[in-house]
């Protein structure tokens, strides 16, 4: 990173970016290429917001601190654009994007084959041929339309048809058209990304994208942690002329240098407070109504050897959903929804030292995983979480040298963004999908023309692909910046 504080407040900008996460370095990426002169200024000491990686347990255990798996990142027609792998950024393909473990040792799995997911899938397997070939052909041109913004699509038909299928509750889909504990398991895990519970709206469009995206990309990571995603934003950011400042945290605008446009990639309670004397009180009134959600406990591992699955298809994927039958799933996600912390909660889990040998030492590895709770919970989900391990790998156990924990609190200390432990920056319900931050025409202008939000509080929301950023940017290059 280059820049200093002292220097950048006795020049002038076109714009300021507040916040360093992808979504903010894609902002700040297209306004460099668009000729404009451009800084982002980060709170933290290290750039990159939830994609960060630090050493959490033991020295040489590399833990991503937050977002660990991508397939939206490959999948982002944003970063599609940009030379990332010029800056070091290298994608890791596990060899099955995902898996999702029974108590008989059973599995369904989500194979990078559309035909070998749906052959292992037995009974299930030409309903979900039907269901997923269609979008899986066309992929690209589904994620295209799906992570834009609110308009006329380019591919309307297409659109259209994975509509009929996704704007319904996953309990819904699953009902209508799978028989066997694998297929209905395997989509509840993709499902329950949502953070919500499994019979609203919406939820089946969250696990059909990420399944799509599974066959057509992959769920890849990224060669020695996620902060190397940041990395290489930053550093084909700086070869644009674009200025990095970390350890700047900014309280209010009349602070910052002179700028002509500012773009927030923040919480939009914190736009309300950053802002407060740019904006009218009736729409920060507004923003401080937006919803955020239920939090996750996250816990990382030091492991003596790699986690021994009942499934041996787990060994083989990246990421490992655990929460059994879709009904022990949707029972949990419902638990928390109703304030309480599941025995047997739905958990995450992700394996990145199975496939990049940099994670970790020689013979070692690493364990990431996480499980939703209640809103600003203070209980340690710590045994909880190992014990839905441990019940799907026994023995697993045995090989922890090391732990570390990350509470709600602890997660919004290290992003703001992450309020009360939510990682999706709000609610990703049916309403607050199609109005985020606030019903507008243009949801990153705010009533000031000087000012945007670019976080995941605007269209398309959560995710490490950097289109809400880039959207954002577009919309000051199409106003103020003109």
């Amino acid at each position: 990173m280059n820049g200093s504080r002292d220097r950048l407040k006795r020049r002038g900008y076109d714009a300021l970016v507040i916040g360093s996460g992808p979504n903010g370095l894609s902002a700040a990426i297209t306004l460099a290429r668009a000729g404009r002169s451009v800084a982002v200024l980060e709170a933290r000491d290290t750039p990159g917001g939830g994609a960060r990686t630090a050493e959490l347990t033991l020295p040489g255990f590399k833990h991503d601190i937050c977002s660990a798996i991508h397939p939206m990142g490959l999948a982002s027609p944003f970063f599609r654009t940009l030379p990332l792998e010029r800056f070091g950024l290298e994608w890791i393909q596990p060899t099955f994007p995902a898996a999702h473990p029974l108590d008989d040792g059973s599995a369904g799995v989500l194979q990078r084959s559309l035909e070998d997911t749906c052959r292992d899938l037995g009974p299930d397997g030409p309903a979900y041929h039907r269901l997923f070939s269609p979008f899986v052909q066309q992929a690209e041109a589904l994620i295209d339309d799906a992570l834009a913004p609110l308009g006329i699509p380019r591919h309307p038909l297409l659109l259209a048809r994975f509509g009929l299928r996704a704007l319904r509750s996953a309990q819904g889909l699953v009902n209508a058209w799978f028989r066997t504990p694998q297929g209905r398991g395997l989509f509840a895990g993709m499902a329950a990304h949502s953070i919500l519970p499994l019979d609203q709206l919406l939820t089946a469009a969250i696990g059909l994208m990420l399944s799509v995206a599974g066959h057509a990309v992959g769920w890849p990571l990224p060669r020695g942690g996620s902060q190397a995603i940041t990395q290489a934003l930053v550093g084909y950011l700086e070869s644009l002329g674009g200025e990095v400042v970390t350890g700047w945290q900014v309280q209010s605008r009349q602070e910052l240098p002179p700028h002509r446009a500012l773009l927030l990639d923040v919480a939009p309670r914190h736009l309300a407070g950053i802002c407060r004397a740019d904006l009218p009180p009736a729409y920060r009134r507004r923003l401080l109504r937006y919803r955020h959600g239920p939090g996750v406990f996250k816990l990382d591992l030091a492991l003596a050897g790699p986690i021994p699955w009942k499934a041996p298809a787990c060994c083989q994927a990246g990421t490992v959903h655990l929460g059994g039958s879709f009904e022990e799933i949707a029972a949990a996600e419902k638990a928390v929804w109703s304030g309480q912390h599941p025995s047997r909660p739905y958990v995450l889990v992700a394996q990145q030292s199975r496939f990049d040998p940099s994670r970790a030492p020689a013979g070692r590895h690493t364990a990431w995983a996480y499980c939703h709770v209640p809103p600003g919970s203070i209980l340690d989900q710590g045994a909880v979480i190992e014990q839905q391990i441990e019940r799907f790998a026994p023995g697993f156990r045995d090989l922890i040298l090391a732990r570390h924990t990350l509470a709600p609190a602890d997660f919004e200390e290290l992003n703001p963004n992450y309020v009360g432990g939510d990682i999706t920056c709000g609610v990703v319900d049916l309403w607050q999908t199609f109005t985020r931050p606030v019903a507008r025409p243009v949801p990153y202008a705010t009533p000031n023309p000087r000012i945007f939000l670019c976080s995941a509080a605007t269209p398309p929301g959560p995710g490490v692909h950097g289109m809400c950023g880039h959207f954002a940017a577009r919309a000051a290059l199409r106003g103020i910046l003109a």
